[in-house]
């Protein structure tokens, strides 16, 4: 049996501050390959290079990845602060309409940290620009310090819906994570459901209600470690699975389905 091929969000990248390359993690690319069962192949996210029909096309799914560059402020209606860091225009103009094209048909969709915020802003939610000032909330943030170790250990606990799909995908309804991100959903979009939430409020879990495919996404890096982790192998697994029956021509599974 074919492996689905799985397209991997890229995000640009210079050499050396100066050689420019789109990139991909290669924690995304194991977790794809070992946990997903699927064809690692990341996409250029630069609408000069790839358009959105030949990327559904190619691709059996998508990984929507973290990346440091924020999605810009004007997607969801706002003004661009210092606040809200660095921007890749390029990848909004593929990643946002790319994942609505594939909510539409459901064509499976996985979104990680900066791909779950795309999720919310591509159906037209709105994000706070540095959660960590907001009254109550904790520092989600990367620590700036330590080994790749201590950078994705486990932070905080995320509490989802009884008997929603989170709670059937893991088979519990509070799990720990690993936290390393500056931004968090403001209001969510469109048929955005908030399924988790960390202790102090921010929204770590999300799909599309009534989607006809997988949107199932992310605030933390369930890459990490993915085929040991007991979160995010069972996360990837249901991910390949909807992509696999994607490729095989299969009906769409829709997050109802996955656990």
């Amino acid at each position: 049996m074919a492996r689905p091929v799985i397209g991997i969000i890229g995000n640009h990248h210079l050499i050396n501050d100066q050689y420019a390359t789109h990139a991909g993690g290669t924690m995304t690319s194991q977790a794809v390959a070992e946990v997903s069962g699927g064809l690692p192949l990341v996409i250029p996210a630069d609408p000069r290079f790839v358009c959105i029909d030949a990327l559904m096309a190619v691709c059996h799914g998508f990984v929507f990845t973290g990346g440091r560059p924020n999605v810009h402020p004007e997607e969801y209606g706002e003004q661009e602060t210092a606040a809200h860091g660095a921007f890749d225009r390029a990848r909004d103009a593929v990643a946002l309409p790319l994942i609505r094209a594939c909510v539409a048909v459901g064509q499976p969709i996985l979104g990680v940290c900066r791909g779950f915020q795309e999720l919310n802003v591509a159906m037209g939610g709105s994000l706070y620009p540095e959660i960590r000032d907001l009254p109550g909330r904790m520092n989600h943030r990367m620590p700036p310090d330590g080994t790749l170790e201590e950078k994705f250990a486990l932070r905080h606990p995320v509490r989802f819906t009884e008997n929603g799909p989170f709670h059937k995908l893991f088979g519990a309804t509070e799990v720990m994570t690993n936290t390393l991100h500056g931004q968090g959903i403001k209001q969510a979009g469109k048929q955005i459901v908030i399924d988790g939430y960390a202790p102090d409020g921010t929204p770590e879990a999300i799909y599309v209600a009534g989607a006809p495919g997988f949107t199932m996404s992310v605030q933390w890096h369930p890459e990490y470690r993915a085929a040991q982790d007991p979160v995010s192998r069972p996360l990837f697994a249901a991910f390949g699975a909807a992509a696999q029956a994607w490729a095989e021509g299969r009906r769409p599974m829709p997050v109802a389905e996955v656990a």
